[in-house]
């Protein structure tokens, strides 16, 4: 990915409020803090508070994505310099030509990722920014899979003029002074210098008459439902990516991603050990001591019964083959755990049955310890 202009000018370390030695786990938790707080939702009609919505967003857009944070804190390190030794030439960046080097030419030029005879910085099509949303799942809508809508609140393309900028039945034109590439160069021999154009401010284009909605941005803030497919199995906390469905792309380039964080709330019933489901059933001693069959729910459908035989410890779990979660080509099975109920209080007649069986029973389950 090639850095952004503003990597140079702005610290995404400190809009988040974070040092740059700071944990993924600790990044995106102060996004989330900074993200509920100054959410347009929350502050609605507080302009302010949606420019600092944007600013949290566009840093946590870098920062929390391993790849970009590495090149961005690698740009930070070498200074303006790199804008041009990376390749990006945006707007205010330095360029290095390596068009009349020769072979050392060829030589610097895959050192800097740049090739023999390489263009110089040109505004081009930019991607829009990648987004991140929560939802709500159900215990049983993480396991089956479901499919939903998200809310939330970003930019989007202008319904108005369709992301242009320009008044409706008008059309953004070419800079004259730039040529269309948003940046001017001076050259100095075997370096050449790009600033922004003054005219078009590095846009490239110019747009004469703004569209009355968006004020010439080309995007709006506003609130929308994306639908999302939930796949069986999804974990707490598990990232669902939605192509193109994030911010809206610039001067023609693509969307950025919608990235969808699932929050899974727990069953009174059932427990989850990957794709294997979990619960635990009482049995009364006589059960355990006996055998017998026990009848135990599921989350799928109807009950099934397990063979508890005579003798069975409390603790042990039975497994039921095919009843856990439903994922392709190798679903999980149920877990039973049984657990011998103690009665915490006893009629007569049970204690008199208890006081005989004890009387009966000439074996220690203690023998072993020795005492």
């Amino acid at each position: 990915m090639a850095p952004q202009r503003e990597w140079f000018e702005k610290d995404y370390y400190a809009i988040l409020g974070v040092s740059e030695t700071a944990t993924a786990k600790e990044i995106k938790s102060a996004y989330r803090k900074l993200s509920r707080k100054y959410h347009p939702d929350a502050n609605p009609g507080d302009a302010s508070a949606e420019e600092r919505f944007k600013e949290i967003s566009a840093a946590y857009d870098v920062l929390g994505d391993e790849a970009k944070r590495k090149e961005y804190d690698e740009i930070r390190r070498l200074g303006p310099m790199a804008g041009g030794f990376g390749g990006a030439g945006g707007p205010g960046g330095f360029t290095f030509s390596t068009d009349d080097l020769g072979d050392l030419g060829d030589l610097f030029g895959s050192l800097f990722g740049r090739g023999r005879g390489g263009g110089r910085s040109r505004v081009g099509p930019q991607r829009g920014v990648d987004l991140e949303t929560e939802l709500q799942l159900s215990f049983e809508g993480a396991v089956q899979g479901v499919t939903t809508t998200v809310n939330l609140t970003s930019d989007v393309a202008c319904h108005t003029c369709h992301g242009t900028g320009a008044k409706p039945g008008t059309i953004p034109v070419a800079c004259p002074r730039c040529g269309g590439r948003g940046v001017l160069d001076e050259n100095q021999g075997f370096f050449s210098f790009s600033q922004p154009c003054p005219q078009c401010g590095g846009a490239g284009v110019i747009v004469k008459e703004p569209c009355p909605t968006c004020r010439g941005k080309g995007t709006e803030l506003r609130a929308r439902q994306v639908k999302v497919r939930i796949p069986p199995g999804v974990q707490d906390g598990q990232r669902i990516r939605l192509k193109g469905r994030g911010g809206p792309g610039r001067n023609g380039g693509p969307n950025g991603d919608l990235y969808v964080v699932t929050r899974v709330e727990p069953h009174p019933l059932f427990g989850r050990r990957g794709n294997d489901l979990t619960i635990t059933v009482p049995i009364t001693f006589a059960e355990a001591a006996l055998g017998a069959e026990v009848k135990v729910p599921t989350l799928d459908g109807g009950p099934v019964t397990i063979k508890v035989p005579a003798g069975t410890r409390s603790g042990r779990t039975f497994r039921v083959r095919g009843r856990g979660v439903p994922v392709p080509r190798k679903p999980g099975d149920l877990l039973v755990t049984v657990e011998v109920a103690v009665p915490a209080k006893l009629t007569n007649e049970e204690r008199k049955a208890v006081e005989a069986l004890a009387a009966v029973s000439h074996e220690s389950p203690r023998a072993h310890l020795g005492v």
